[in-house]
C-alpha cells in the first residue's frame, strides 16, 4: 500500500514540476530522490510514459552534446489536474500534517441512547 501511495505522492510532484518547466527524465529522478523518494528507472519511466499516455505530458526530443535527450512538459490537460487537485492537497496537508480535521472536531452530542 505504501508503494502505491508514494507513487501517486510521485506523479503529482512530476506534474508540478512538468507545469513549471521541461526536464528530462534522469533530473526528475534526482529530484525525487532528493526529496526521499526511492525510485528505480524501472518504475520511473513507465510512471512517466503512463502520465503520457494519459496525455498529462508531453515529450519532446533534444540533442544535448550530441545525445538525444527526452524532455517531458505538462499539457493543458496535465495542468488542468493539477489545478484541480491543488486544494485536495491543500485540504489533506491541514488535516495530516497540521492537525487539523476529524481529531480537532468536538464529539457528537449524546444521543440519548
Amino acid at each position: 500500500m505504501l508503494r502505491d501511495i508514494s507513487l501517486a505522492f510521485m506523479r503529482v510532484h512530476v506534474l508540478h514540476h512538468a507545469a513549471q518547466e521541461s526536464f528530462y527524465g534522469m533530473a526528475m529522478m534526482e529530484e525525487l530522490h532528493r526529496h526521499g523518494y526511492d525510485i528505480s528507472a524501472g518504475t520511473f519511466y513507465p510512471l512517466l510514459h503512463r502520465l503520457e499516455e494519459k496525455g498529462l505530458l508531453s515529450r519532446e526530443e533534444r540533442v544535448v552534446e550530441g545525445k538525444v535527450r527526452k524532455y517531458y512538459g505538462a499539457t493543458g490537460e496535465g495542468r488542468a489536474v493539477l489545478e484541480e487537485i491543488r486544494p485536495k492537497i491543500r485540504e489533506l496537508v491541514e488535516e495530516v500534517v497540521e492537525g487539523e480535521g476529524p481529531d480537532d472536531l468536538p464529539d457528537p452530542p449524546d444521543s440519548g441512547d
